[in-house]
């Protein structure tokens, strides 16, 4: 990951991304690994659709809801296990960057934004996907860990905002779900909502997103209409 620059002045200088659905598409590989682990122990598998309407909230949440007795199942702790494992050794397999997305990383670099990542994905897989798509424009990457609280929470958005050496004032946090407009609102800092990943318009409008926008490249006109 590139070093930390000095931004130009600007009322917004600093953005936080979401990394699934918002930078990248990861949905077939969390739906391979998902199934892989319910495979294991018997259960059904579950379609794309019921995984896209899973993700958001962590790991051990997907599972819960992808094994049918839940967290209560007697073979939740393995089914966790098991997809925690595969996913790390198969994250990469099908997913990639939205279209548009390299090109707005790279105009917001030449323009010297500070750029960061928080996701509810695990750590390790979150720097390492972060690292492989967008190391030279992302400075800052964090995902979950067991000693920071997760989104909704704003933690690790403003550990971010420490990390890039900003300030809740001058950031504006970009996601694709109602986990990200409540993230963005708890942690004090603009949302802009996301149509191309894995919730629909409506919920981010009744979420209440500052803003929404259907393609990457946007982004620009909405921050400098600010």
């Amino acid at each position: 990951m590139r070093e930390i620059g000095v931004s130009k002045i600007k009322k917004y200088d600093t953005i936080i991304f979401d990394l699934d659905g918002t930078l990248l598409n990861t949905l077939e590989d969390i739906t391979d690994g998902v199934n892989y682990a319910l495979g294991l122990y018997g259960y059904p598998k579950r379609s794309i659709e019921e995984i896209r309407r899973f993700v958001g909230n962590g790991v051990a949440k997907l599972i819960a809801l992808a094994v049918p007795g839940g967290a209560d199942d007697p073979f939740y702790e393995e089914c966790l296990e098991a997809n925690k494992k595969y996913y790390a050794e198969n994250m990469n397999n099908k997913t990639a960057p939205y279209r548009g997305i390299i090109n707005l990383l790279q105009r917001l670099k030449e323009d010297n934004y500070k750029l960061a990542v928080v996701s509810n994905k695990m750590d390790k897989a979150v720097k390492g996907l972060v690292e492989e798509f967008f190391g030279e424009y992302v400075q800052v990457a964090i995902g979950e860990t067991d000693n920071v609280s997760r989104k909704p929470a704003p933690d690790t958005v403003l550990k971010a905002i420490e990390e890039l050496r900003s300030s809740r004032d001058k950031t504006v946090y970009v996601g694709d779900s109602e986990v990200d407009v409540k993230t963005a609102k708890n942690s004090g800092v603009k949302c802009v909502g996301v149509t191309w990943g894995y919730r629909d318009r409506d919920v981010l409008e009744k979420e209440g997103a500052d803003f929404i926008i259907d393609e990457p490249m946007e982004l620009i006109k909405v921050i400098d209409s600010m």
